[in-house]
């Protein structure tokens, strides 16, 4: 059979913050091992992934962390890169999009749609800074929400009531660099066409009868809603220049300059292997397969957006498919660096076994739904499944060959074994769900080998065979130890290193390491085994989580002075009038009475709250939430879309300092 040709790209991670499980249940440890079953086979498959490094984000927390954008982008680029070396992930190429290639490619990708006409300049009026001397993007202005009256609104979206706003929407806009008051001018920036793209998308995409219905299903709510054109430029300083004249203070939009991103570092390779146009064999040839691997958020980029914009270039394929998982949940709540759900990937990497990551993981993908994290599955899995079965069935076949047979592979008098049969017709099952994306269930029938072998272990009873018939228990032995080589190929696209180990266990180089060796003959009888060793020591149940440092953002004894909690009695609560989750709530502190506005009216009734004694800031500077003055602020926890306040059990009075 000849040898098929892949390219396999991972969404780009954006360089301004850690890479946390969720990024890497996602798309980036699905990749690796599909690109790993892939090589085995025996296809030509390059890994392409790289640091999305521009954009109004990465240049906003540069401007709250006092430091340039390049020092934000080259703090998360290098530190995601050595997390993703650690955890066994290897691209064939990790490289940036501040990259000088990389943007003379975007550059040129632009012009092709500029000189075809395609790209059409389209007025529009912006908010301007006269002290900043830019034009603000959604994310460089704060307001006042038109909805709701928070006066903290963001220029895209008010995070206290949800809704979807642009910069011109609120009011009193400032600008979150410096504070000044913008004035409305009248900018230009080109447009992309995706309206006019709509139909030729819809054909595509009913052609894609493989891909998953989570992404199907997706793009066709967007064609029934009706795409709609998309600016392609924007008036920003950080990122990729409009390649015209006249253009100053003027880049490519993110979002599609970053996907060029997959050819750019495509090109880059090649040229670092010395073969500069061997990079056109992947993006130019019909015959190569494209897989994006992304998560569930990244769809419209890569399955409608990057597409239309191949269709209007014209040189490039498209995508063969879009294997999109959902997402990972920890704790109830979405996986989230910004928000502080969940820890960082380097956090568990410098407490646990980057296999034992891998596979807690990939057993838990949420490759049609979305899929829940538990800290207790790295005890559970470790101890019931990859030592109580894998690390067993290894120690238990070395150590009884080295005790009965020398530490040496025994004789066997026969080519064919019906448990070497049922192995290869595992390993057949597992790469018809490999090759389908469906990684989980393909690691199922991978431990199914596992569980298989014990189970011949078990029912051949060679300890109790040997004392009657020595050769016939070397035979038993023979197919045991051939089996191990088999698990080994079978478990290194998830578990890579353990592989390695069992390698180093039969003693056995990578001359046989390939799909197609599984369920043969291929250790020789006589051949020494290396030194055995325990491929998963058995972990105690508080050893699990991890110790994490930085993400939690640690304050001083002397910040946590300058907040005042206080005992509140909530005597009085109304809803606040044209709003869904406001009430405002009368609370008595002490011999004080003060006004909070708090948005919980859907977890929290009124009447429910009269008589509650809660926990509130005392000194926080008063605000106003839809004209209302509110004093303070209540203190709340909240588990997904579950919402508590904060209450007292107690005899404790009003008044009373929390500390």
């Amino acid at each position: 059979m000849s040898k098929k040709r892949y390219l396999v790209t991972a969404a780009l991670p954006y360089a301004n913050g850690y890479l946390h499980l969720g990024h890497i249940a996602g798309a980036y440890l699905p990749s690796d091992i599909y690109v790993r079953y892939r090589r085995l086979k025996g296809d030509d498959v390059v890994f392409i992934c790289g640091s999305d490094e521009h954009g109004t984000a990465i240049e906003i927390s540069a401007i709250n962390e006092k430091v340039t954008p390049k020092e934000i982008i080259d703090k998360y680029h290098f530190s995601n890169k050595e997390s993703f070396e650690r955890l066994g992930i290897k691209f064939d190429i990790y490289s940036r999009t501040s990259e000088p290639l990389h943007i003379k490619t975007s550059q040129e990708f632009f012009l092709n749609l500029y000189n075809k006409g395609i790209l059409k300049e389209k007025k529009s009026k912006q908010l301007y800074s006269e002290k900043d001397k830019m034009f603000l993007a959604d994310r460089y202005v704060i307001g006042t929400c038109p909805v709701c009256g928070n006066e903290e609104a963001n220029g895209d979206q008010c995070e206290n009531c949800g809704s979807d706003l642009s910069p011109l929407d609120l009011k009193n806009p400032r600008s979150k660099i410096s504070g000044d008051i913008p004035v409305i001018k009248e900018t230009s920036n080109f447009v992309f066409p995706f309206k006019d793209y709509q139909g030729k998308l819809e054909q595509w995409i009913d052609t894609k009868k493989d891909w998953k219905p989570n992404v199907i299903n997706y793009c066709k709510g967007w064609f029934k809603t009706g795409l709609q054109d998309r600016d392609y430029t924007r008036d920003l300083n950080w990122g990729v220049p409009v390649p015209l004249e006249g253009y100053d203070g003027k880049v490519i939009y993110v979002w599609f300059e970053a996907p060029i991103g997959y050819i750019s570092f495509t090109k880059e390779l090649f040229e670092k292997r010395g073969e500069p146009d061997k990079w056109k064999d992947y993006w130019c040839d019909k015959e190569t397969n494209l897989i994006h691997f992304i998560g569930k958020d990244n769809i419209i980029f890569h399955a409608l957006i990057f597409p239309a914009m191949i269709m209007a270039h014209g040189d490039y394929i498209l995508p063969d498919n879009v294997p999109a998982n959902e997402f990972l949940n920890f704790g109830g709540g979405k996986f989230s660096k910004s928000k502080g759900v969940g820890s960082a990937l380097k956090d568990y990497l410098n407490e646990y076994d980057a296999d034992l990551i891998r596979y807690c993981l990939a057993t838990t993908f949420p490759e049609n739904k979305d899929s829940e994290f538990s800290l207790d599955d790295f005890v559970n899995k470790n101890n019931n499944e990859l030592a109580a079965i894998l690390g067993n069935y290894i120690n238990r076949t070395v150590v009884f060959a080295k005790s009965k047979f020398d530490n040496k592979v025994p004789a066997r008098n026969n080519d064919i074994s019906g448990i070497l049969e049922e192995i290869k017709a595992l390993a057949n099952t597992a790469a018809g769900l490999f090759e389908n994306y469906k990684l989980k269930d393909g690691l199922t029938e991978v431990m199914n080998i596992v569980r298989a072998a014990n189970k011949y272990f078990n029912d051949s009873e060679p300890w109790k065979v040997i004392k009657a018939d020595k050769e016939k228990c070397g035979e038993i032995i023979n197919d045991c130890l051939q089996i191990c080589h088999s698990i080994a190929i079978a478990i290194s696209p998830v578990l890579p290193y353990t592989a390695e180990k069992i390698l180093k266990i039969l003693n056995k180089g990578k001359e046989d390491f390939a799909w197609e060796k599984i369920g043969k003959i291929v250790l020789k009888v006589g051949d020494e085994l290396g030194e055995n060793g325990i491929l998963f020591p058995i972990l105690e149940k508080k050893t699990v989580e991890p110790e994490i440092k930085e993400e939690l953002n640690l304050i001083s004894i002397d910040d946590f002075k300058k907040v005042t909690l206080k005992v509140g009695e909530v005597i009085e609560a109304e809803k606040v009038a044209n709003s869904k989750k406001l009430l405002k709530l009368k609370i008595k502190v002490g011999d004080k009475e003060k006004q909070i506005v708090s948005g919980i009216s859907e977890h929290y009734s009124a009447e429910s709250l009269i008589g509650k004694l809660i926990v509130i800031v005392d000194n926080l500077k008063p605000s106003k939430l839809m004209g209302i003055e509110s004093q303070g602020m209540l203190l709340a926890a909240k588990n997904g879309k579950d919402l508590r306040i904060i209450t007292i059990d107690g005899n404790i009075s009003s008044g009373a300092e929390v500390s």
